[in-house]
């Protein structure tokens, strides 16, 4: 299976110390060597890097891990393949236009014997059950809201209707964010923290690794980091409930 990681924050903040940890599992402390991803909202755009390499040994990890870009919304894949071979489009986060904004998504899990109908207006590029779900997802929003962008009610709804209607074809933990929140999906494995003031000095468990967040933020920040499994070995990480769609804001969770 693949690793999930998601930021949602109330003010730009950068992801170089979680992405320091789940970097490494991918090929260093575990099996996940079929490539990686990350991307990051600003404003209306999107920075993506991606790569089929592990993301251990990725000259573009190293990159992003030494380059503070600061963003309210992050969505990051380390990938074990399960469907189609391990090239680039096939590497998450992927990415849509809908309603004139940009959609993330990356997926963790398998979905057997699954051929959604798509009639054309988002078509995947790869060979991955991901980013057909990821088409057939968006597909089910346009249709469902023809002429306009839900409220975010309205939205964490439909996902949720939405993802139902998977779960019989197998494992579908995901992450989707349109800039504005962030929206996690746990079937099997998906955590999160919320780090607010009096902030922790954490510690990550694949790397040693420590930052004192005090000397780093301000009172008023508030950041949600979700992960298929704790990044951390000195904070209360809490599980997801299983088969429900989260929807984090402002670096909250609002559900």
């Amino acid at each position: 299976m693949c690793q999930l990681l998601g930021m949602n924050c109330n003010v730009p903040t950068d992801i170089c110390f979680s992405f320091t940890g789940f970097r490494a599992r991918g090929g260093a402390t575990d099996v996940h060597r079929d490539g990686w991803g990350i991307a990051f909202f600003e404003g209306r755009g999107v920075r993506l890097f991606l790569d089929p390499q592990p993301s251990s040994e990725s000259p573009v990890a190293e990159l992003v891990r030494h380059y503070p870009i600061r963003s309210l919304n992050v969505i990051a894949h380390i990938r074990k393949a399960t469907q189609g071979p391990v090239v680039l489009e096939n590497t998450h986060p992927f990415m849509r236009e809908l309603w004139g904004r940009y959609w993330l998504f990356a997926h963790n899990g398998n979905l057997a014997h699954y051929a959604p109908a798509l009639d054309g207006s988002f078509l995947p590029v790869g060979q991955t059950d991901s980013e057909r779900a990821f088409c057939c997802l968006l597909q089910t929003l346009r249709q469902r809201f023809p002429e306009r962008h839900p409220a975010r009610g309205e939205l964490h709804a439909a996902l949720e209707e939405y993802a139902a209607t998977l779960r019989p074809h197998g494992t579908f933990n995901f992450l989707l964010s349109n800039g504005d929140c962030l929206f996690a999906h746990r079937a099997t494995d998906l955590h999160y923290v919320v780090r607010r003031a009096p902030f922790p000095v954490a510690h990550l468990k694949d790397q040693d690794v420590a930052v004192d967040f005090n000397a780093v933020t301000n009172p008023d920040d508030c950041v949600a980091v979700i992960a298929t499994l704790p990044l951390t070995d000195n904070e209360t990480w809490t599980p997801l409930p299983v088969g429900r769609v989260a929807m984090f804001a402002d670096g909250e969770r609002r559900d």
